[in-house]
């Protein structure tokens, strides 16, 4: 039973009471399992045996990989995390690989942890076997081929490709746009990175193909009629197209898009200024697939003009 504390006020009364019949009243909340991320964070952190190997630069950044990792998982179950939950934790932070091989990591010594140290029986860790990006990576763009060859992908992966392409958002983002978020030229695009939504121009590609989409629920990518697909489930289409075009296109991922994305508007006279505000990349990054796009168009220039000399002697 809850008893709503009202205070003599029939509107707070009947605010407490139509909470408690949409079940969101503070004591309907269900109790987090025994096995959850935080239960599991918190015995790790109060474990002296672990805590007193660890230098206090180690600790700090443990700290706070592991509170990101509380901020949507803390009562979750650990018994319920799958693969391809994990992997989707890993992608989603993948334009700062050092951070995602950390989260990565962090999960993995939680797993263990949870199962070797205080016998959760929790299974085979999820973590487990999945590629770290390692400190040197970069995801390479699209060659011209593999855009070419988006007709024959499945439709999910068509639609990702052009979301991710004509608005330069991370893949994530791209998949959770909505129909209401495109308005003539212009489009809602989302920073996952700082958690903020801005108002971009929308380029003709982008729009012609969202006027020939059918609609299908409220989502460009719906699941149903009020949700998007997720992430794991379209890339996962994407890896089986990607086998199909053959050893050729295993390099390149859904990321490779919005690198593509970069080189493209470099390409077309951008300033770092104008990449920025569509794709909203650090100057850092921008700066790195600008000099892949210089360097194409350079090599074409001087290859031009060394067979400009060759013809005129």
């Amino acid at each position: 039973m809850i008893t709503l504390d009202w205070k003599g006020d029939p509107q707070e009364l009947d605010r407490l009471y139509w909470m408690c019949e949409r079940g969101q009243h503070p004591n309907q909340k269900p109790k987090a399992p025994a096995t959850s991320w935080k239960a599991l964070v918190t015995a790790w952190r109060s474990d002296p045996r672990i805590q007193r190997k660890l230098s206090e630069g180690t600790k700090t950044s443990y700290r706070r990989t592991m509170d990101a990792l509380l901020v949507k998982n803390a009562d979750k179950d650990v018994r319920r995390t799958s693969r391809q939950d994990v992997r989707a934790i890993h992608d989603k932070l993948s334009e700062t690989p050092r951070k995602a091989d950390h989260m990565l990591q962090v999960i993995r010594l939680l797993w263990n942890y949870g199962k070797t140290k205080i016998d959760w029986a929790i299974g085979e860790n999820p973590a487990a076997g999945i590629d770290l990006f390692g400190k040197q990576r970069e995801f390479e763009p699209w060659p011209e081929w593999m855009v070419n060859a988006l007709p024959s992908a499945p439709s999910d992966v068509q639609a990702a490709a052009e979301l991710i392409l004509g608005t330069g958002q991370r893949p994530s983002a791209a998949i959770k746009m909505r129909h209401a978020d495109f308005k003539g030229e212009w489009m809602w695009v989302l920073d996952e990175k700082n958690n903020v939504r801005c108002e971009v121009y929308c380029p003709d590609r982008l729009r012609t193909f969202i006027a020939s989409t059918r609609k299908r629920g409220a989502y460009i990518l719906p699941k149903n009629l009020t949700e998007e697909k997720g992430y794991s489930a379209v890339e996962h289409q994407f890896r089986r197209w990607r086998e199909k075009l053959g050893e050729n296109a295993k390099p390149y991922s859904l990321h490779g898009l919005r690198k593509l994305a970069i080189i493209q508007l470099a390409e077309a006279g951008c300033s770092d200024a104008e990449i920025q505000a569509v794709t909203n990349q650090s100057a850092e990054m921008v700066a790195y697939y600008r000099a892949k796009a210089s360097k194409k168009r350079l090599s074409m220039a001087a290859q031009r003009h060394r067979d400009q000399n060759r013809n005129e002697t």
